[in-house]
């Protein structure tokens, strides 16, 4: 069974996309480590990549090629500095060169070493092939990226299945069913069962410092989006609305730092308009930072990053100001094995199931882990999981000029919003009298995307993406 860890399905990385920027920089580094491995690097004189599929159609717009050219530069998207990053592409440009994995100059010319192919490899439709001469010869590795910063082989074994086997949880879980089961054995909320898996890999203060700094870097990005003017990059001349909102909402209480900042939240009024705008506005600030090339957390994608922390950051300035890391971790747990459940058996690719994917799923995962926090009990969580999932199904990925940024910025404020109204419906729901299980909605995912018209699929060939000219922005 396919193990898949939280800090798997909730990664720190750079936007503005996961399986168009995340991914490629991650395939870029794979390559690099695959040519060390065959003592093949120090002889590479030559580089070249071609894109295909989606990852060709919209990659401009999510900056793939830059993303190609920063894992080839040995950068690491956690921890680059992300003001570096026009400096670094400027150079490569200028100068047709780069520095290989940061250890020896390479001739490269972005305009016909990145090469954007139209058609579709068939395995997969984020497919990237590298090209490395190597003494007059040409040396090619084939990746995926399968959506979430997830990346594959097509060569590997379980390459079918679209996963890689790292690790084997003591309990597995591939469905909620097995999750709930695992609950009512063990007697355990989902959380504890979920953090008892990662135990089996990591040290308990490991796990607890990296979910520590996933929830810093949310907050932070949040804290960015929500004190950064003007317009978002990319040609459609997006103003920023996270910062107008904040100006409006944030009160007269002072703060100097993020956490302050949420104790100064606490402090405003709460009506049910300014608790629609205030989740709105958590939301809207993260895909405006993600949208500019800043570094957010994949939840379970960059496109669909705002979802979670706005929510959990609702349950910390709105429902529970003695809100604490306890409950950030709770949360966090939750979040990723409903992620994870919804990968296993459907997607996290846009560009193979549509907006649905991301959104739906952001929106799943938040709804379940809000409602654990809020006192429900592990078939109330799954039955929020399912109702935010149920009304996303047929979500269309249909983003304007390729860009990370129209409809897919406010989608996250109204995953937010659904995922709340969820979590509500499920607290008042006696589970014997659900009728549509998770697994079911999450088989019923997979269908629709599998139905669904490609052009609807991270294209830009459909939908808004053709209804709305870039003259029109």
């Amino acid at each position: 069974m396919e193990c898949i860890s939280i800090f798997d399905m909730l990664k720190i990385g750079v936007g503005p996309s996961s399986s168009h920027t995340l991914g490629p920089w991650r395939a870029a580094e794979r390559w690099i480590k695959e040519l060390k491995l065959n003592n093949t690097f120090d002889k590479v004189e030559a580089i070249h990549v071609d894109l295909y599929g989606s990852l060709s159609l919209t990659g401009k717009g999510h900056a793939t090629d830059y993303a190609v050219m920063l894992g080839l530069c040995g950068c690491d998207p956690e921890y680059v500095a992300t003001d570096t990053i026009p400096i670094i592409i400027s150079n490569i440009k200028s100068t047709n060169t780069l520095t290989f994995n940061n250890e020896k100059i390479v001739n490269f010319n972005p305009e016909t070493d990145i090469v954007f192919n139209r058609k579709f490899l068939p395995f997969h439709s984020n497919g990237m092939r590298f090209t490395a001469t190597i003494n007059g010869k040409k040396k090619k590795s084939t990746f995926y990226s399968i959506g979430g910063g997830f990346v594959v082989k097509e060569e590997r074994k379980n390459s079918k299945r679209n996963f890689e086997i790292k690790c084997s949880f003591p309990y597995p879980i591939e469905k909620g069913t097995e999750l709930l089961q695992f609950c009512k054995d063990l007697n355990l909320p989902i959380s504890e069962v979920v953090y008892e898996n990662e135990k089996s890999i990591r040290e308990e203060p490991e796990i607890d410092i990296e979910l520590q700094r996933i929830w810093d870097t949310m907050l932070e990005c949040m804290y960015i989006g929500c004190h950064t003017e003007g317009n978002l990059p990319g040609g459609l001349n997006v103003r920023r609305r996270a910062y107008d909102m904040h100006q409006t909402l944030k009160g007269e209480t002072p703060y100097t730092n993020p956490v302050e900042w949420i104790y100064a939240i606490r402090n405003t009024e709460v009506k049910f308009r300014q608790i629609l705008k205030w989740v709105s506005c958590f939301a809207l600030a993260v895909n405006e930072v993600n949208a500019s090339l800043g570094r957010v957390v994949t939840a379970p994608t960059n496109g669909s990053a705002g979802v979670i922390p706005a929510v959990l950051m609702y349950y910390l300035v709105i429902e529970n100001h003695d809100g604490n890391f306890e409950d950030i971790k709770k949360f966090l747990l939750v979040a990723g094995e409903i992620g994870s459940i919804f990968k296993k058996g459907a997607t996290i690719s846009a560009a193979m199931g549509g907006c649905q994917a991301e959104i739906g799923v952001s929106s799943a995962m938040a709804a379940g882990a809000l409602t654990e926090l809020l006192g429900g009990t592990p078939e109330q969580v799954l039955i929020a999981a399912e109702i935010a999932m149920e009304h996303h199904l047929g979500l269309t990925c249909d983003p304007i000029g390729g860009l990370v940024q129209i409809p897919c910025i406010e989608r996250n404020a109204m995953g937010a919003i659904k995922a709340i109204n969820a979590a509500e419906l499920a607290l008042d729901t006696n589970p014997e009298n659900a009728k549509v299980p998770l697994d079911k909605v999450v088989n019923t995912m997979w269908e629709t995307a599998k139905d669904m018209n490609t052009k609807y699929k991270e294209t830009s060939e459909g939908g808004l993406a053709i209804g709305v000219n870039l003259t029109d922005c």
